[in-house]
């Protein structure tokens, strides 16, 4: 587990823009079962969550079509609840940073690491914007 004053600014720097941290099971569960569009991102320490993965998630959002509820967990942190939105990922291998879009609980997008790691944030957002499109 990491120090909270480590990940502190990792978390606010989604958390600033809306995302909603989720810290149990029980909490992903109920969002990811929400009606609607769902982006869950998985956040982490690594260098790409910080140049590409955050920076990413957030570009997204400036598009007429979004997910209905923005959510993250933090990898290495909240374990529980790390887990649990990794279940709901199956059968993607658990990675992070990773994002999951779901629509009425079904998962319909995933961004794993590798699709991550190497690949400047706008090509990210592009990538999540087109999911949007397609699904919010």
């Amino acid at each position: 587990m990491y120090p909270a004053e480590l990940v502190k600014p990792m978390r606010e720097d989604l958390t600033n823009f809306g995302f909603v941290e989720l810290h149990t099971g029980e909490a992903v569960e109920a969002a990811i079962a929400k009606e609607g569009t769902t982006l869950v991102v998985v956040n982490s320490v690594c260098g790409c969550a910080a140049a590409n993965a955050r920076p990413g998630a957030k570009a997204s959002l400036d598009n007429n079509k979004k997910p209905d509820n923005l959510v993250t967990v933090f990898a290495g942190v909240d374990r529980e609840a790390t887990d649990k939105a990794r279940g709901f990922m199956i059968p993607f291998p658990p990675s992070s940073p990773s994002m999951a879009l779901f629509r009425n609980g079904e998962l319909v997008h995933m961004l794993e690491r590798h699709h991550i790691e190497g690949r400047p944030a706008e090509m990210i957002a592009e990538n999540l914007k087109d999911a949007y499109n397609e699904h919010c």
